[in-house]
């Protein structure tokens, strides 16, 4: 399969659930707007799924939560941080202990473990300014055609894989890989749904995704880079658009529409910068993606201190 004209996109029907996924909605999905605590929050599952050639824009409200659940994430966040005394300059580096989960049909669908460890790689360049690291904790192989044939989010087959394979604790990153449904190249939790249901915490990808496989575009393994941004906590930074408060970094410029391939006069807002097409957070091509923000390493501090330290 080639990806010529994916981009990172979530899929999800109906209203949310309270697992607080990190995925792109599809145009005409509803996304519920109330929440009784931060561990139920909705959000939208961060998914990514290739656009409609004609017009790329309409991709749904990709990532996003509604501004009031977004706005309430971040009292929580700041209350929890307040209340610990804590703030970014306080963490010290922290190393993520990460238990790969392969998932096969027979022999379809095995990673190499050069594979795995290039993947781990790629992770570690992109995180290591902003203090995290990555280190490879046990792989384990699933011959499982039910969870490796059109796995989709939500799903009966992903709880049912998660529920069985899911180890460590908060501060643990469980990476799954699949041949997954609706064309997707990932989807991830978001920090705030860990306890609300433990055991689904953690990133689904695109097998075909990890560096040197199949998927144009999309294999140099930073699928996985921005589906743990968003384990970690940032929105895409076209989440707002060009108005509100975006995704919540003060210096990822303003963005309108995410990005596809790698445009470098894209400019979609008055405000100063153009769009930040390199960001592991938009939607651009991996050879296009190079850079976290200063603003989102801290915010993803603060978000590791709150709810995953």
């Amino acid at each position: 399969m080639s990806y010529p004209e994916r981009v990172r996109k979530f899929v999800r029907t109906g209203v949310l659930s309270t697992l607080t996924l990190a995925c792109l909605v599809v145009p005409g999905t509803a996304a519920s707007s109330a929440f009784t605590s931060i561990e139920a929050a909705p959000a939208t599952p961060s998914c990514l799924h290739p656009a409609n050639p004609a017009d790329r824009s309409k991709d749904g409200d990709a990532n996003t939560l509604a501004p009031a659940n977004a706005a309430a994430v971040e009292a929580d966040m700041a209350h929890r941080l307040a209340t610990r005394g804590k703030s970014a300059n306080a963490l010290a580096a922290v190393s993520i202990p990460v238990y790969v989960h392969v998932i096969t049909s027979g022999s379809t669908g095995s990673l190499p473990a050069a594979t795995i460890t290039k993947q781990i790689s790629v992770l570690n360049s992109a995180y290591s300014p902003a203090g995290f690291s990555f280190k490879l904790t046990s792989t384990d192989y699933t011959n499982k055609a039910a969870w490796y044939n059109g796995i989709t989010d939500g799903s009966s087959a992903e709880q049912q894989m998660k529920t069985t394979l899911h180890k460590g604790g908060a501060n643990a990153l469980n990476l799954y890989t699949a041949s997954l449904g609706d064309s997707l190249l990932g989807w991830a939790t978001f920090p705030w749904g860990y306890s609300a249901s433990p055991a689904m915490d953690g990133v689904v990808i695109l097998d075909e995704s990890f560096p040197g496989r199949s998927a144009a575009n999309y294999n140099e393994g930073d699928t996985a880079t921005h589906e743990i941004g968003h384990w970690l906590g940032l929105y895409h930074t076209f989440q707002g658009g060009c108005s509100g408060s975006g995704d919540y970094v003060s210096d990822t410029p303003a963005e309108a529409s995410a990005t596809s391939g790698c445009p470098a006069t894209k400019d979609t807002c008055t405000a100063s910068g153009k769009d930040p097409i390199h960001n592991f957070m938009d939607y651009s091509y991996d050879s296009c993606m190079t850079e976290f923000t200063p603003g989102q390493d801290t915010r993803m501090t603060n978000a590791w201190t709150s709810y995953r330290g």
